[in-house]
């Protein structure tokens, strides 16, 4: 994967470039969820790559992205938004983000509305985290740090996916995917990922002046960030649409892919004709 260095912290990503025949093409960039990378957008991205220039960050310390000695708050997470954005001269672009990549989203939205055409956030929230589940995240953060995914997986799961999607056999490819690719991540960064989203400082005061389309959707079996916080989230954004997607939980992507693809191409379709 292609690479760029953000104050002394190497940043991969993933590009599709832009389609043959559409060399001028808008271009999508997607910020993932908490313990994932660019690859839980992988339906979205084969269905769009033909009308759009697709490109995927794995944000420090996870997916193909190396730990960084230092940086992982939602503030510097934007910051290597921003610079991947400039990097690729590829502005303005439509911004989608899930969970840990709408946190950043919002911030990106209110202080660089320059650089978007649209956001769409999926399953995020714009408080800070419920403070009956910081000290468990950072339990888990811990376990996980030396012993890996094994041991606390059951508790994990069920905030990243829906009972539902759990409880499906055919959804065991995607579920080993995810626990193969968190056994080849590093466990140090992934951990500092986890605390800054534990830690997170909330931007209820600056999303209200968030000027792009706007798109909010919210899986209504989704624990990690429920439906409420969508709701008071759209509200608090001018003009915002909110979607909320029946039988699904906090990873929409992979558990609803068909259903948040139709919603992203409408959506982004809509944004570039308006």
């Amino acid at each position: 994967m292609p690479t760029i260095d953000v104050s002394g912290a190497t940043i991969s990503y993933s590009d599709t470039g832009a389609p043959t025949d559409l060399p001028d093409a808008p271009t999508i960039v997607f910020g993932h969820g908490l313990l994932f990378g660019g690859w839980m957008f992988r339906p979205q991205i084969t269905a769009l790559r033909d009308r759009y220039r697709c490109v995927a960050v794995d944000w420090r310390g996870q997916g193909a992205s190396p730990a960084a000695p230092g940086g992982y708050d939602m503030d510097t997470l934007t910051n290597d938004a921003v610079a991947l954005i400039q990097k690729l001269d590829v502005a303005p672009v439509h911004w989608v983000g899930l969970s840990m990549g709408g946190f950043v989203g919002q911030r990106l939205a209110a202080r660089h509305g320059e650089l978007l055409r649209s956001l769409t956030l999926l399953d995020t929230s714009a408080g800070p985290e419920n403070p009956d589940r910081v000290g468990e995240f950072r339990l888990l953060s811990l376990a996980y740090r030396f012993l890996g995914i094994r041991p606390v997986k059951s508790k994990v799961a069920p905030l990243l996916f829906g009972a539902g999607f759990l409880a499906d056999p055919g959804s065991e490819p995607v579920m080993d995917e995810w626990v193969r690719r968190l056994r080849r991540g590093d466990r140090a960064g992934i951990r500092r990922a986890v605390l800054a989203v534990a830690d997170r400082v909330p931007v209820y005061q600056e999303i209200g002046g968030i000027t792009v389309p706007t798109l909010v959707v919210v899986g209504a079996d989704d624990l990690a960030t429920p439906p409420a916080d969508a709701e008071r989230l759209a509200a608090g954004i001018p003009g915002a649409k909110l979607q909320i997607i029946p039988n699904c939980g906090h990873t929409s992507t992979l558990e609803q892919p068909a259903a948040i693809t139709d919603l992203l191409a409408k959506f982004l379709d809509a944004a570039d004709q308006a």
